[in-house]
């Protein structure tokens, strides 16, 4: 045990609050280890192993009523026992002795708490209530509290080095901080960073995160100056309305890149809407974190591709990449994975590629990729590397090196790291070797500008990260615009359930949604009052409880031209269960989209924009976001479907006004925002012209029991899942 420091490091943003609070977990003074033991292999004996073997530059209290030494260290009966002032506990006791470990701590004034110990909330009701008490217990006595059912907390500062888990990895420190919302991925993910090097300073295991979540630690670590990258591990989001905000401004400093689990789950409930059937959990999240600016990646592996790059390179100026090799089919395989991840194959200037040619035997490509053949020298190397990075044309590099038994890839190795150092373009490397060749190489990488991967694909991957994130920093904030609406007339038409046709023309008209014009006859001679009105041709649509998709059911006419047809269309269509008939002015030669939302009960209003008609949920070429919504992430949404170049203009045809299509789309996240009770609504299809769009068809469902005048219902209210019953629709 080693004597604790005069003056701690302190976060860059200050001590003062839920920083100064946060401060205690990863730079106590002193740590008290609760539920000590002297078993090997124990959980007890590993943390206090840890604590001091890792080098921890503070006091370390163990703590057992049945031992008077552990490790050396005088033991204490209690938190009580303990003369020194205790700003971290880590309790590793029984479940049933933890509660009264936290009252103790409480009673010491101890500053934050581990709880390492299992059997709370993740095993049932009454386990949940115990949790709930010792965090009831902690917040009345501003305790931070990690866990319960967690693996730790590190931090490798070499000023503090902290080994607060039972984790055997204890990786070096660098730029990266790392969150885990489980224990047994953080044990895997921390020895992985070791093998390659990746200086991890800080790492969390979350557990049950009774208290501090993946927000408290985002927010902590956007004040830590020498954290370049968090990356994180998530199964599920504690507060999501809140993890937006935190993630959006500290993305903007600092790189943030998540594996979210679960992508296979079912959605919270079904839906009879295409925005709701489309529109499952995984879908939220994955909107939550593109709005914030957070960097999704499906793997851990793929977590730590990224995480070296973003952690030691600078952005890209541009996305054009030079390949370096001495193979070609490696460098055919980073060709093919470049363009299909939308980077571009630089080509080289004249200057380069006459330099090249002096450089390389006559053998040599020097055309992009530059293929110095087999007989490459790591020289070759250094000066090839040092010509591409000259080129004003290239914005990144890819050196990719597959060993012949002629030369030694850690000389090549160090040649690619001293052309690179101090280069303003990111340089990544692929180094096809054996296992203990690239253990070699990666250890050669501390060097930290140059990463090493061992295929083309995963620097590839990194390339695409860096050229990602320099996309995000450059994207425009973008302008929520609140436009005017009669609230007052939207609530009077909402009711529970699905709206008829007089409803949902309300709604659409009090916030200004472009609607085609048409009414709701019950009779055939207002069926043909209203085509005499809006004008012929026109067409008629069945409208009623029982009707889901009109199409199938032979409930749409079209091109009704005179009285007679509209006549005849209206008894053909008649039905005792139906509210009547929609007739509408005939509209042609719009692209048709569609526009909806959908209400998450965790994430609040989802926005679903894509290509429209009766193919939605086959095509499935639609995108998402979270309401409200932006001026610029509404362009967004409409760019990034597969379809857009239909809606720009392809073979002569003009493109779709994309102005009114934002409008609608900014409109809708506006109800949607305004109105927390309507649980699905979809515009489909929306039909959008050179010169403005039109809703054609439209249905709106009603969160069972909703109140009219319930004005102020929270977004995050929990909706009911269970369909009373089928929609109504235009």
């Amino acid at each position: 045990m080693t004597k604790p420091r005069a003056n701690p490091k302190q976060s860059t943003r200050g001590s003062t609050g839920a920083r100064a609070s946060l401060d205690k977990l990863f730079r106590p003074r002193s740590v008290a280890v609760i539920g000590a033991s002297r078993r090997p292999g124990s959980i007890g004996w590993q943390v206090l192993h840890n604590l001091i073997t890792g080098g921890f530059e503070g006091k370390v209290f163990p703590v057992n009523p049945n031992a008077d030494v552990l490790h050396s260290i005088k033991c204490h009966a209690s938190v009580a026992a303990i003369s020194d002032p205790v700003d971290m506990a880590i309790v590793t006791v029984p479940k049933d002795l933890a509660p009264r470990a936290i009252q103790d701590c409480a009673r010491k004034g101890v500053g934050a708490v581990i709880v390492i110990t299992a059997g709370f909330k993740e095993t049932g009701a009454a386990g949940a209530k115990v949790e709930a008490r010792m965090l009831a217990t902690a917040r009345k006595h501003g305790m931070r509290l990690v866990g319960p059912n967690c693996m730790g907390i590190q931090n490798a500062e070499v000023d503090v080095r902290l080994n607060a888990s039972f984790a055997r990895s204890f990786p070096k420190p660098g730029p990266v901080a790392f969150v885990s919302q489980s224990g047994a991925m953080g044990e895997a993910i921390l020895a992985h960073a070791d093998h390659l090097h990746l200086g991890v300073s800080m790492f969390v295991s979350m557990g049950n995160r009774a208290d501090v979540s993946a927000n408290d630690l985002i927010d902590y670590w956007g004040g830590e100056d020498s954290i370049r990258c968090i990356l994180l591990y998530l199964e599920s989001f504690g507060n999501p309305r809140n993890f937006v905000p935190i993630a959006r401004r500290v993305s903007r400093d600092k790189a943030i890149v998540a594996v979210k689990a679960g992508r296979s789950a079912q959605g919270a409930r079904a839906a009879t809407s295409h925005t709701g059937a489309l529109a499952g959990a995984d879908v939220a999240a994955d909107a939550l974190l593109k709005e914030c600016g957070v960097q999704r990646v499906d793997s851990v592996e793929e977590l730590f591709d990224v995480g070296l790059a973003l952690s030691k390179l600078p952005l890209p100026a541009g996305n054009r990449v030079a390949v370096l090799t001495n193979a070609g089919g490696p460098a055919i395989l980073a060709t093919d994975a470049l363009i299909g991840s939308g980077l571009e194959i630089a080509t080289l200037s004249r200057s380069t590629r006459t330099k090249l040619r002096k450089l390389l035997v006559p053998e040599a490509s020097i055309e992009n990729p530059v293929d110095m053949v087999a007989g490459a020298t790591a020289e070759n190397y250094r000066r090839a590397l040092g010509v591409l990075l000259e080129d004003p044309g290239v914005d990144e590099v890819l050196v990719i090196f597959v060993p012949p038994i002629t030369h030694d890839p850690v000389a090549v190795a160090r040649s690619v790291f001293e052309a690179a150092r101090g280069s303003r373009k990111p340089v990544v490397s692929c180094f096809m070797s054996r296992d203990e060749v690239l253990k070699a190489i990666a250890s050669e990488a501390e060097q930290d500008w140059v990463p090493v991967y061992l295929y083309p694909e995963s620097a590839v991957r990194a390339l695409t990260a860096l050229d990602e994130r320099r996309k995000l920093l450059a994207r425009p904030e973008g302008r929520l615009k609140r436009f005017t609406a009669d609230v007052t007339a939207a609530r009077k038409a909402l009711r529970p359930g699905w709206l008829g046709v007089t409803a949902r023309r309300a709604l659409s008209a009090a916030y200004g949604i472009p609607a085609v014009p048409g009414g709701l006859a019950r009779s055939p001679k207002e069926a043909v009052a209203i085509a005499e009105r809006v004008g012929y041709p026109v067409v008629a649509k069945l409208s009623g409880p029982s009707v889901v998709h009109k199409s199938d059911v032979g409930g749409v006419l079209l091109d009704l031209r005179d009285e007679a047809a509209v006549r005849a269309a209206f008894e053909k269509l008649r039905r005792p269960d139906a509210e009547g008939v929609n007739v509408q002015k005939m509209l042609q030669r719009g692209r048709e989209v569609v526009v909806g939302f959908a209400q998450d009960p965790a994430y609040g209003p989802l926005l679903m924009f894509g290509l429209g008609g009766i193919y939605v949920e086959v095509l499935k070429d639609v995108s998402f976001a979270l309401c409200p919504v932006t001026d610029v992430r509404a362009r967004e949404l409409i760019r990034e479907i597969r379809g857009w170049p239909i809606l720009a203009g392809v073979r002569g045809q003009a493109g779709i006004d994309e102005a009114a299509l934002v409008d609608v789309i900014q409109r809708l996240s506006q109800l949607a925002v305004d109105h927390p009770e309507i649980e699905e609504l979809e515009i489909n299809p929306l039909l959008a012209f050179p010169n403005g769009v039109c809703a054609v068809d439209m249905r709106v469902r009603v969160r069972d029991g909703a109140a009219r005048s319930d004005r102020t219902a929270p977004a995050s209210a929990k909706l009911r899942a269970a369909k009373r019953a089928k929609p109504h629709t235009d």
